[in-house]
């Protein structure tokens, strides 16, 4: 049987090139960074390396790099560091969870939080933000790519908005995104974009799990949420995981050389679109075709319940997902697809196919052959015709 791997919005495999370079640091350069005598200063010296390594990329000073267990955690640190009692955020409605969940509880806190609506093809207005401002308006968090629908947002003209509201403010606005589905396929200057503080993580760039990164523009005040040593400036206390970062720090200077394949990559998913919508009847492709990252692809299928959809697919050997990997134990309608306004019965039916660096033209293939007559089983076995 075939085997199809098409869900790298949800994890990528770790590039050889990345591994070579992480295992010296399980067993011979075991030492920890934090310690002063020989062992932990090689491995503080490649900490430093990888810290400058993602600096580069980022356009930024290596002291504004910090490291973190994933993007999760990055993501957590600037809500609740940030945001106090009395403050105003503003985040938009499709948001991974690692945002919208911190975001309800600080409202329990005394925070006020606008969420704002996207457009039928899940994307911001930068006038929607623009009129949500408020003299407490003191984050705007908005994610650079959807994980799930693979739109990407205006982050720069956003950046701009703030830059040039700040000038005659007194109480500063900070802008983050979460750029975990975007560092493989987007800008990344942290100039260009505006931006104050961005989340990544390393194992969607084909770099291990466990790890991430969060870039903190000096002078952004965000508190620790987490006590207990000195590591990273007390920004991101524990012990600094040696393997994880030298190992994101080779992914993200692989970056520049993954890109090429940015474009086969699209040509695989636009045969893989035209191929779906031809084959499959009462079929759609939800979100953006023009502003969205080149690997995504995401279908509703009416009649059809997507958990059965993939397991349907698993068994043929094909790995793909309904939505986003954090959420697929949920039997809840995506929260993004609900934000499009898509039919609560095409949201249930709903294929999110996500291609990466090692997809080939037989997977696509393979996929086209065999997702159809899955999708007309499972039609005929459904209720709603």
């Amino acid at each position: 049987m075939s085997k199809s791997y098409f869900d790298y919005s949800a994890t990528t495999p770790v590039d050889p090139e990345v591994l070579e370079e992480m295992l010296p640091y399980f067993s011979d350069e075991f030492g920890n960074a934090s310690s002063i005598h020989f062992y932990g200063q090689k491995a503080m010296f490649a900490v430093d390396n990888a810290r400058e390594k993602i600096a580069d990329f980022l356009n930024c000073k290596t002291s504004e790099v910090f490291f973190t267990s994933g993007a999760t955690e990055s993501d957590n640190i600037i809500i609740f560091g940030l945001a106090k009692s009395g403050d105003h955020i503003i985040t938009s409605k499709i948001e991974h969870p690692a945002i919208l969940e911190p975001a309800k509880k600080l409202e329990k806190n005394g925070v006020e939080v606008t969420y704002i609506d996207v457009n039928s093809k899940g994307l911001v207005s930068v006038e929607d933000i623009k009129k949500s401002i408020k003299e407490n308006t003191r984050l705007i968090s908005i994610m650079y790519v959807n994980n799930e629908i693979g739109t990407i947002q205006p982050i720069a003209e956003i950046g701009k908005l703030i830059k040039d509201l700040n000038k005659d403010r007194k109480n500063k606005i900070y802008f983050h995104t979460d750029a975990v589905q975007a560092a493989n396929y987007c800008e990344m200057d942290v100039e260009n974009l505006g931006v104050d503080l961005v989340s990544l993580s390393g194992h969607k760039i084909y770099g291990p799990k466990g790890i991430g990164v969060l870039y903190k523009k000096t002078g952004t005040p965000v508190k620790p949420i987490a006590f207990g040593g000195h590591q990273e400036k007390g920004v991101r206390p524990g012990t600094l995981n040696t393997p994880g970062i030298v190992g994101v720090g080779k992914a993200i200077e692989l970056i520049s050389e993954n890109k090429k394949e940015n474009k086969r990559i699209k040509e695989l998913r636009d045969n893989l679109i035209d191929g779906i919508l031809k084959a499959i009847p009462k079929s759609q492709v939800n979100g953006d075709l023009e502003k969205r990252v080149p690997a995504n692809a995401h279908f509703s299928f009416y009649g059809v319940e997507g958990e059965s959809l993939l397991l349907l697919l698993d068994q043929e050997g094909i790995a793909a997902s309904t939505g986003s990997a954090c959420s697929s134990g949920s039997l809840e309608p995506s929260h993004v697809l609900m934000s499009l306004g898509i039919d609560v019965l095409l949201a249930h039916g709903s294929l999110r196919i996500t291609l990466g660096k090692y997809n080939t033209q037989e997977d696509i293939d393979y996929l086209i052959k065999t997702l159809p007559p899955i999708v007309e089983k499972l039609r005929k076995m459904s209720p709603i015709k």
